[in-house]
């Protein structure tokens, strides 16, 4: 498991980094569900996910950096994301109420959104994938989209 950018291709890359964003609001989800630390969170999934096979199908090797940091950055700034994720809701629906999943999904692109080096849309377009993964055929991907471009053009003004 080792995360070397030799000879993978720049879609291999892409779909490593999609990886990393999918596994890093999986991770969210669990530490607020089950209370264990970012770092055994943070290593349950770089043992047993990324790259693991189960049932015969291989898990999807994704960008361990880029899941670290999201983690790391989505618990250490988590008061101020969840601050700018709650003006970015209706005022009647604080983070508190939103489903789980979308908190997490939240919280992870927040902190994309705290790192200048991916543009914000790359970042909304991606978590609006990951909405897509878990609400297949809700309207929650619709409404992360209308949040994520909220909180893009509140944490990265320049950027638009």
């Amino acid at each position: 498991m080792t995360n070397s950018s030799a000879g993978i291709s720049g879609n291999q890359k892409r779909k490593m980094k999609s990886a990393a964003r999918l596994y890093a609001v999986q991770a969210l989800f669990q530490m607020e569900h089950s209370s264990q630390t970012v770092e055994r969170v943070r290593n349950e999934f770089l043992e047993h996910r990324f790259g693991a096979v189960y049932e015969g199908a291989e898990m999807l090797d994704g960008d361990i950096n880029l899941f670290a940091r999201v983690l790391d950055d989505a618990v250490n700034y988590q008061a101020p994301i969840d601050q700018m994720t709650d003006r970015a809701l209706v005022a009647k629906w604080p983070i508190a109420r939103i489903d789980p999943t979308l908190r997490a999904l939240f919280r992870a692109a927040g902190a994309e959104f705290r790192d200048t080096g991916t543009p914000p849309k790359v970042v909304i377009s991606e978590y609006v994938d990951v909405a897509r993964a878990f609400f297949p055929d809700g309207k929650e991907p619709s409404f992360v989209n209308a949040v994520l471009d909220h909180m893009a053009h509140e944490a990265r003004p320049d950027a638009f």
